[in-house]
């Protein structure tokens, strides 16, 4: 008998949901765990906060959350995706002249897994092992951008979304210096207005709002379902490259991000 029951039920719980191809309900999880309903609505309900468990309202089910399934992709895919993805980056900072990086998500964060620099590129705060909220950041917002609606409300659940604000432009920021600046939240509907506008066109942009003077740019790597596995970026000089260079930049990640997607889960998915 296990001296922590709440700990026991809520890796059972983790243990049913991952076995089972769709979301269910919590009467079913009640029903195959033999568990009390008070139980299960505590322990699913402090799951959903966590990010392990996502409910869906239209059906009135539950699945396995963004948390969840980032700890699964990344026992899964970190390692394969470090080794494959650090050619592809050494090559496109070279092309800028800056560096470039490898991500996932981890619930509203990016964590950074590589990060390869360019001969003249300058130390930014995207390092391995670095954290940054995800809508602060290029790759952030490309991955998010490829998640359920569902599931995004639940990675941002505790990052501050507010009533105002944009995706930055950087017009009017300082280009000297390297330091990480704020940037206003968002609200829901302008982040659902912005991530649908990146998923359309398939990579996203930050200027200035995680370096001052540097600008990003991020494609997704999808994995065999269509999931944000990782994503690939490059960071420059917001002077260096003019805009008519961004369409290359943009392309070389695609193909980049098409290819290691393609060697790590043997298909061909790249964002539109």
């Amino acid at each position: 008998m296990s001296h922590v029951p709440a700990a026991r039920n809520t890796l059972r719980i983790l243990t049913l949901l991952s076995s089972i191809d769709v979301p269910i309900s919590a009467a079913r999880i009640r029903a195959e765990l033999d568990l009390p309903r008070s139980t299960t609505y505590h322990l699913l309900t402090e799951m959903e906060r966590a990010g392990y468990v996502v409910r869906i309202p239209e059906t009135r089910t539950w699945g396995l959350g963004l948390v969840a399934y980032s700890m699964a992709n990344a026992y899964v895919t970190q390692q394969p995706l470090v080794r494959l993805a650090r050619r592809p980056l050494r090559s496109l900072a070279e092309s800028v002249g800056g560096s470039a990086h490898l991500s996932r998500l981890a619930g509203s964060e990016v964590l950074y897994l590589l990060e390869v620099r360019g001969p003249r590129a300058v130390s930014l705060v995207t390092e391995e092992g670095v954290r940054l909220e995800a809508l602060k950041t290029a790759s952030g917002r490309v991955m998010l951008a490829h998640l359920p609606e569902a599931e995004v409300k639940a990675a941002l659940a505790r990052a501050h979304v507010g009533e105002s604000g944009r995706e930055g432009n950087g017009e009017g920021a300082s280009t000297e210096g390297v330091r990480p600046r704020a940037a206003p939240a968002p609200s829901w509907n302008r982040l659902r207005e912005d991530l649908a506008l990146v998923r359309e066109r398939g990579w996203a942009q930050e200027v200035e709002e995680v370096s001052r003077g540097q600008r990003s740019l991020a494609v997704a790597v999808l994995d065999h379902l269509g999931r944000p596995a990782a994503a690939l970026a490059v960071t420059f000089p917001v002077a260096a490259l003019g805009e008519e260079r961004h369409g290359g930049v943009i392309e070389a990640l695609r193909e980049h991000a098409r290819a290691v997607g393609s060697r790590l889960y043997g298909n061909v998915l790249d964002s539109p």
